[in-house]
């Protein structure tokens, strides 16, 4: 056990871990445009980051950061709801040209403009069907300031890793509660080495790679062309209609996050031998979530807690996890069970339940009740 001496508590926020931790990374760029409750990961951004420009709105953020993207840096941003309904398009150009970029999104109550100073979980559907074609991007979300920690560093090299933009999925409570905390817990974070093409033939943007994905040249290389396309494209990156080279391009689109997903799936598991029902719970609502836990198994009955924290594509180890359980109560804050809905389609087998919220975090005392009514 630590002593009292080995610990360094400090009082901080979410933003503040999210920040440094992906400033260690090797995130060497924020863009932003400031909106609560975003706004204090846009304040820390300008201490930290080596690069930072405040943008005159949200649609210039995205096509600055794909631009700073194509010359080899690791950009990014937070917003919440309404600064990343303006983003979707330019997302969906980063996406199309293969572009590292990390987007923190902020959740809060909806719709429209909402409330700002009010946390939500409701983006989940949104992100799940962003991309026109259903094509997916990663979505990391914490579960906790170690989470924001370790995920946000995993951001930062996923994107680079996949050449996609990545979302960072969390809330309003995460990001702008402060509490005590213990900064010796937290793990050494490795910057991210980069590799660029260096081959002796002339470079090919969207030649798939190892684990479809293609070698990055940054624009600004002296030696070979770059060509980056939003649109249709082969492996040259020159514009098609609906050639077979270029749709092929498209289908390797859909499968490179899947192809590799195993190598991003990240979840906590909390099996207890015996246990007939599992509650799977994310971001924000997992904290009550193993509260509930606790007092259930303290009345005697044996249950399990899945904390996915790669939200999606949602990985087939998390499937398998909850096929093994007869009774299944995910708890999202929000009121149509959106996380629920992903994974099981709108009509949820009986199997599944749901608890949810709106306008206030879930409480474990609502989790326990749904327990207690299976």
């Amino acid at each position: 056990m630590r002593s009292k001496t080995d610990q360094k508590n400090v009082i901080v926020d979410g933003s503040r871990i999210v920040i440094e931790a992906m400033a260690r990374a090797g995130a060497d760029s924020f863009i932003g445009y400031p909106i609560t409750p975003a706004n204090l990961l846009y304040q820390y951004a300008g201490q930290r980051f080596p690069l930072m420009l405040p943008a005159p709105d949200e649609i210039t953020t995205l096509q600055w950061m794909s631009g700073l993207s194509a010359c080899g840096r690791i950009p990014v941003t937070a917003t919440s709801f309404p600064g990343f309904a303006l983003m979707i398009e330019s997302i969906n150009m980063a996406f199309m040209m293969e572009l590292p970029m990390v987007i923190i999104l902020v959740q809060r109550l909806g719709p429209a403009t909402g409330t700002a100073t009010c946390g939500a979980q409701g983006d989940i559907a949104l992100l799940k069907g962003m991309i026109s074609g259903g094509h997916q991007l990663p979505v990391l979300c914490p579960s906790d300031f170690n989470d924001c920690w370790n995920l946000s560093a995993r951001a930062v090299s996923l994107s680079a890793q996949l050449r996609t933009p990545v979302v960072f999925l969390t809330s309003k409570e995460e990001m702008m509660t402060r509490k005590s905390f213990d900064l010796v817990t937290l793990d050494d974070i490795k910057p991210l080495k980069r590799s660029f093409y260096g081959g002796d033939k002339p470079y090919m943007p969207y030649e798939p790679g190892e684990n479809l994905v293609p070698e990055f040249l940054p624009v600004t290389s002296d030696r070979w062309q770059v060509r980056l396309n939003a649109s249709t494209h082969n492996r040259k990156g020159i514009l098609q209609h609906s050639g077979e080279e270029a749709l092929a391009n498209t289908r390797r689109l859909e499968e490179k996050p899947l192809r590799n997903l195993p190598d991003y799936t990240i979840f906590d598991l909390d099996e207890q031998k015996g246990a007939e029902t599992l509650i799977v719970s994310y971001g924000i609502s997992a904290a009550a979530a193993r509260d509930a836990v606790a007092v259930i198994r303290e009345s005697g009955k044996k249950i399990s807690i899945l904390i996915p924290k790669t939200i999606l594509p949602v990985p087939d180890t998390c499937y398998n996890i909850i096929d093994s359980y007869k009774k299944v109560i995910v708890a999202e804050e929000n009121i149509n069970g959106q996380y629920a809905k992903v994974m099981f389609g709108e009509r949820l087998p009986d199997r599944i339940r749901t608890v949810g919220e709106t306008g206030r975090m879930i409480g474990r005392d609502a989790i326990i009740k749904e327990e207690a009514a299976l």
